[in-house]
């Protein structure tokens, strides 16, 4: 039974929301940034980059306090306003390739985090948790949603279609072609109806932001140590998130390479496969697999299909039975060597909106010695995971939709 309650969001003016929304700051390369920063004083990278105005890179606490200090800047300049009462935010991204993703941007609980009626498939790493804390605390804002899904619930999905057949408060398109819809709604009726919906599912899911979610457990925490009069209704108890239903929620694969072979000759590399898969030298044809547990894998210029030997792995629970761990299992730990897949450099990753030619490339230049590719994990899969405890390998999922920084601030 999560709670998941309106907020009183701060957010672009109605005029400068499409100048003002950007991407994660990780995702643009640094030519890309550095456009954006020289050209557009509305980005909401001017925040998230405050060193720029100095021509000067900038880190750590002292980042922090000048990231708060821009976001103030904004807020006097009026480019932002904040809702006079709480809304539930209606969101809707429609991408360059016709996806349609429809949901509500709202705050959850620390509380359901920390008792599991939020639930995780993914490990987090405790200095990127603490990193992330102490940048909220000293900037009191978060700008990016923790992206939650719920079951498919025909109660919810009447009262969005009913809110999206109206004219939205926001309506723009990227320079990614994608465009965004939002409609901010704090109407009674609606909000105690969101509120009772959501109060009668069991648990919602985290698709994507782990570690955003856990570094505001972790403030809440904090907040409610050094506050005497805690009540549990501050705002510091609450996280941004973006729900949408299991069925609008898209995941992509996350493709390994690896580079060498672990001193082992290509032929001595093949016979040690062959104890676990049965293998077939597909040629220069590009072969992608369609079945789960078998794999493609592409050497030496020649793609081949990989098919797990089943009678050679057990499978006990839901992790064992899902392709990146297999892949661990089977491969890159006992052959290749890699046994820290989070950090040992050797291995690197091509999200599934990359395709075949993207991992050849990578061969083919020389940058990894083999690649692999495999099948997305599903929702369902990824939901078998979270109910069992279980924690999937890192970089096993790439989830769409992925919302713009800056049209929704949750303050705290």
């Amino acid at each position: 039974m999560p709670k998941i309650l309106p907020f009183k969001a701060v957010r672009p003016t109605r005029d400068k929301v499409s100048l003002l929304a950007s991407r994660s700051y990780e995702s643009y390369t640094a030519e890309e940034r550095e456009s954006r920063l020289r050209d557009n004083p509305f980005s909401f990278l001017q925040i998230l980059n405050p060193g720029f105005k100095y021509q000067k890179e900038i880190s750590g606490a002292q980042r922090y306090e000048l990231v708060r200090n821009r976001y103030q800047e904004f807020k006097e300049d009026e480019i932002f306003m904040q809702d006079d009462l709480p809304c539930y935010y209606f969101y809707k991204i429609v991408n360059r390739d016709g996806d349609e993703f429809r949901g509500i941007v709202a705050a959850a609980s620390a509380e359901d985090y920390e008792k599991n009626r939020i639930k995780k498939h993914e490990a987090t790493i405790e200095y990127r948790e603490n990193t992330f804390k102490n940048y909220l605390e000293t900037v009191g804002f978060n700008a990016e949603a923790v992206l939650l899904t719920y079951p498919n619930n025909p109660a919810i999905e009447k009262i969005i279609a009913s809110v999206m057949s109206t004219r939205a408060e926001y309506e723009f398109t990227t320079t990614y072609r994608d465009t965004h819809y939002l409609w901010n709604i704090s109407d009674p009726e609606i909000v105690n109806k969101l509120k009772t919906h959501f109060a009668e599912i069991d648990a919602v899911y985290i698709a994507d932001g782990h570690h955003r979610s856990s570094s505001s457990a972790l403030l809440a925490d904090d907040k409610k140590q050094q506050n005497k009069n805690h009540t549990g209704e501050e705002t510091y108890n609450y996280f941004m998130s973006f729900l949408i239903p299991e069925s609008d929620l898209k995941i992509y694969e996350f493709n390994r390479l690896v580079n060498g072979l672990n001193g082992l000759s290509k032929e001595e590399f093949l016979i040690q496969l062959d104890a676990q898969y049965r293998i077939e030298n597909r040629s220069t044809a590009y072969y992608k697999p369609s079945k789960k547990h078998h794999f493609s894998m592409y050497l030496d210029g020649e793609f081949y299909s990989l098919y797990l030997r089943k009678n050679n792995y057990e499978i006990t629970n839901a992790l064992d039975a899902l392709d990146t761990q297999i892949l661990y299992t089977t491969i890159l730990k006992p052959i290749l060597g890699i046994d820290d897949v989070r950090n040992d450099t050797r291995i690197g990753y091509a999200d599934g909106k990359k395709d075949l030619v993207y991992i050849k490339s990578l061969v083919d230049q020389g940058t990894y010695t083999v690649g692999f590719g495999m099948l997305p994990v599903t929702t369902q899969e990824m939901k078998e995971i979270a109910d069992q405890g279980l924690i999937m390998p890192p970089k096993s999922t790439y989830i769409e939709p992925k919302l713009r920084s800056g049209v929704t601030i949750y303050e705290f």
